[in-house]
């Protein structure tokens, strides 16, 4: 089943190799696209239907009703903050439909301590095929359409 995954954030998007962490811009648990979030407080949104199957302050997978699943981490390192300037608004094996909040965070909290705010948004263990449809680098809302995930 072909899922559009959807952005997570408002801001801008950008290649995945732009993430300054190697895991990600090499694409080493998967294709994806990355947001540079605004710098407001705001809630991070599904990118997907699907069930909450891992949750951190930081970062959380949805994986969807055919099994593929989606890794949106907040920001590089920083699992660092443990937890401070997050908060959750789901648990994990929630349901979750697409758009709908996650977790709260206020990226210029994460700047200001020295991480990096960018979003990847990673489908996990798919083939670098499996992407189309991306959504141009620049300006994106939350719940926006970032790239179709074909099976």
């Amino acid at each position: 089943m072909t899922v559009r995954v959807l952005s997570p954030a408002s801001g801008s998007v950008v290649p995945l190799t732009a993430v300054p962490d190697p895991v990600f811009a090499k694409a080493m648990v998967g294709p994806g696209v990355a947001v540079e979030p605004d710098s407001a407080a705001a809630d991070v949104v599904s990118p997907i239907d699907g069930v909450v199957v891992t949750l951190h302050p930081h970062a959380f997978v949805v994986a969807g009703p055919s099994g593929q699943a989606v890794l949106v981490h907040l920001g590089i390192d920083t699992v660092k903050m443990k937890g401070e300037s997050f908060s959750l608004h789901v648990v994990k094996g929630e349901s979750v439909r697409s758009g709908q909040p996650v977790i709260g965070w206020e990226p210029e909290t994460v700047a200001a301590a020295g991480y990096s705010p960018i979003c990847p948004v990673v489908a996990l263990d798919a083939g670098s095929d499996a992407l189309t449809g991306f959504a141009p680098d620049g300006p994106v809302a939350a719940g926006d359409p970032l790239f179709l995930w074909h099976p």
